[in-house]
């Protein structure tokens, strides 16, 4: 199967290129293209869009300082801790350099392609506007040896990320924290930024050698798939050697992978495994390693702080096709954000994390050292860190906490602080956003069509729809917006967490509440990279 262009978009028959679309774009707004309209009508549109995008930048808080970075996007070559890939990446390193502002800072980033295709950053979870996006048709891909400068205003406080919105090149090291800092957030003396991947270029086979056996049309079927791991984690309280795994204990420098990745390479599109709390496949790729900040379990990077200390530790999951349950040993973890936004806090041993989901949490660091492990799902594997705050020898790199298997965190468990709850949706005003495809064809749909052939969803400005998620496969499904967030709601009615991007479980369905307030044309996809490669997109467009 071909991979899906990215270069145009087709607006009821008549396809809108990226040229097309800056040239149709007026004051940061977008000119729809509507079959039967009158020139006029036209006009009328793009100057109601327009003006509605301007209204919503100027509303957004302006604190009149601009933060200035500069990016290139290259092929380049990676420490992991002892296997040194070549990759693409932001600079030198994975992740990529922190980005941080202020709420109602401007951001000014120069981005430079010194790759050998296009490109193009997406500001993921941040309320920006829509000719920043970074993700088509917004905002049009950089093309190779180019340059593009994105300016935008930061409206909202929170934990964020960028990366691409094209092809597969998520699926390498091109991502990198973005942290938009509240003043009035000071309950803390020590933040960590913990950023949490899965990893096969440069050691496994690349991302298009695994889309590519993924839509093979001879692959074996599900039948024929070996059987699924336990949906339970081995976990100890005491160092342990994992019997799933061999990885050494010391660096090597050799690119090829590990044992734990051998049966991962030859058989991306077997059943990977179980999980109860993913609702059964647990994913499509065993990958080669899972990395903590860049790194492999057997070279981990350590935080290190004083015992007493109160540390923010900002959870960002930049996987492809893996969801991870964290656990830092001997620590409860107060969660206080997810997605950017505040929740009531609430003690947790674990958390959940889906694919492009961010938690914040709040730990009081006890005296020693401890490893935060980043359990790879149903997958058998798992990322690590550690922390230091004192004397001690780290466990072995396979060793799993205890607490993975006491209370973890999902994200029915967390409701919206007052101060950033929304509005309760209108009644009668409805977006049903139908999750279609399976293993068999990897032909993943929204609204029974794959983003070739979409049917977007539309909305007025100021408008507030209930958004109903609902999954028809027999995978989970991490679905994100963009420029947006939407609020959970209960199956009792009550509100929940308001977030960005949320997982729903197979044949499950959830309800959000949007609130339709930043105009223009938006992604609305699934944040499994292949699968939004291979048709799990649409977009959410606002008509006037």
């Amino acid at each position: 199967m071909p991979l899906l262009p990215t270069s145009g978009v087709t607006f009821d028959g008549a396809q809108l290129t990226r040229r097309g679309f800056m040239a149709a774009s007026i004051a940061g707004g977008l000119t729809l293209a509507a079959c039967g309209h009158s020139k006029s009508q036209d006009l009328s549109s793009a100057d109601k869009m327009a003006a509605a995008i301007a209204a919503a930048e100027a509303a957004r808080p302006h604190s009149g300082r601009t933060v200035n970075v500069s990016l290139t996007q290259q092929l380049t070559q990676i420490d992991l801790g002892g296997p040194v890939v070549r990759t693409l990446a932001f600079g030198d390193t994975i992740p990529g350099p922190l980005i941080r502002a202020n709420v109602g800072d401007e951001l000014v980033v120069k981005v430079s392609n010194k790759l050998d295709h296009m490109t193009s950053v997406h500001w993921h979870g941040i309320a920006l506007r829509n000719n920043m996006d970074g993700a088509e048709p917004a905002t049009p891909n950089i093309e190779a040896g180019q340059e593009f400068t994105y300016q935008f205003s930061v409206p909202n406080s929170g934990t964020y990320w960028a990366h691409p919105h094209t092809g597969l090149d998520e699926d390498t090291g091109l991502y990198l924290p973005v942290i938009i800092d509240d003043p009035t957030e000071s309950n803390y003396d020590a933040e960590w930024v913990v950023v949490l991947d899965d990893w096969t270029d440069g050691v496994g086979k690349s991302p298009q050698q695994l889309y590519e056996e993924l839509t093979n049309p001879n692959k074996p079927s599900m039948s024929n798939m070996p059987a699924a791991p336990s949906t339970t984690p081995t976990t100890s309280t005491t160092p342990t050697t994992s019997t799933s795994e061999t990885t050494s204990t010391s660096p090597t420098t050799s690119t090829t992978p590990t044992s734990t990745s051998t049966s991962a390479s030859a058989t991306p599109t077997a059943r990977v495994g179980n999980s109860d709390l993913l609702g059964g496949d647990a994913g499509d790729i065993a990958y080669p390693y899972y990395l903590i900040n860049g790194r492999i379990p057997a070279a981990p990077t350590t935080f290190n702080a004083k015992p007493g200390q109160r540390i923010r530790i900002r959870f960002i999951n930049t996987g492809s096709d893996t969801t991870f349950r964290v656990a830092l040993t001997g620590h409860p973890m107060t969660v206080t954000h997810t997605d950017g936004y505040a929740v009531v806090p609430r003690q947790v041993d674990a958390l959940l994390i889906g694919m492009a989901e961010r938690y914040d949490v709040i730990v009081t660091a006890a005296d020693g050292v401890f490893p935060l492990v980043a359990l790879a799902e149903g997958k058998g594997a798992l990322a690590r860190a550690l922390l230091s705050t004192g004397k001690g020898s780290p466990p072995d790199p396979q060793f799993q906490p205890a607490e993975l298997n006491r209370r973890v965190g999902t994200i029915e468990m967390f409701t919206a602080a007052t101060s950033v709850m929304l509005s309760r949706p209108e009644p009668g005003l409805n977006l049903p956003v139908v999750l279609g495809g399976n293993m068999v064809q990897y032909d993943w749909t929204i609204n029974g069509e794959p983003y070739s052939k979409t049917n977007p969803l539309h909305v007025q400005q100021g408008q507030r729809p209930t958004i109903t998620f609902d999954n028809s496969t027999m995978m989970y499904h991490p679905i994100h917006l963009h420029g947006h967030t939407f609020q959970l709601i209960n199956p009792d009615g009550s509100l929940g967490a308001r977030k960005d991007t949320v997982m729903v479980l197979p044949k499950q369905k959830i309800l959000a509440v949007l609130v339709a307030d930043n105009p223009g044309v938006w992604q609305m996809h699934c944040h499994n990279t292949y699968h939004q490669v291979a048709g799990m997109m649409t977009r959410l467009e606002y008509v006037f």
